[in-house]
């Protein structure tokens, strides 16, 4: 397979549904009177989800980008204190920047220039590009989907 195949390949895994949800389609037409509600048995509400999972890829874009990048502490600095809740700025802020980090991952992986397998020079022994964009679109589809799920279990489609 070719370089560029595989940059088409995980350019998909982040931004196209493939036997997945997209985030687009998970948020579409969310209900602000629930931005704050917690479903059924779950501890976190739908914009702690959100929340989370713009946190981890952020995390994760810093983790490719940033030679001085600092480990966070899991799982607290990954999700909202649980007392916390969004109003729409912060729903807005959230989604904005998910989107933001999300087209930023996505024009690392475009870029030709951009050695994927290589070592990320600050980063662990094997992580390099392609582990962490798959690291992104694995957690992504994850959440999304549960995300998506729990929207069903409370008739917010």
């Amino acid at each position: 397979m070719s370089d560029e195949s595989i940059r088409e390949q995980l350019t998909k895994a982040l931004t196209v549904a493939q036997a997945h949800q997209t985030f687009e389609s998970a948020i579409a037409n969310f209900p602000r009177a629930h931005y704050n509600s917690r479903p059924p048995n779950t501890p976190y509400s739908f914009w702690h989800l959100l929340e989370h999972l713009r946190i981890a890829q952020a995390d994760i874009l810093e983790y490719i980008e940033n030679p001085d990048y600092r480990y966070r502490k899991f799982p607290d600095d990954y999700w909202p204190p649980p007392e916390q809740a969004a109003d729409e700025t912060d729903w807005r802020q959230t989604i904005d920047g998910f989107r933001a980090d999300l087209a930023a991952l996505t024009e690392i992986v475009k870029d030709p220039t951009r050695d994927l397998y290589a070592q990320i020079p600050h980063g662990q022994a094997g992580h390099n590009i392609l582990r962490e964009v798959l690291v992104v679109a694995a957690h992504n589809s994850y959440h999304i989907g549960e995300f998506g799920s729990l929207r069903g279990t409370m008739d917010l489609w």
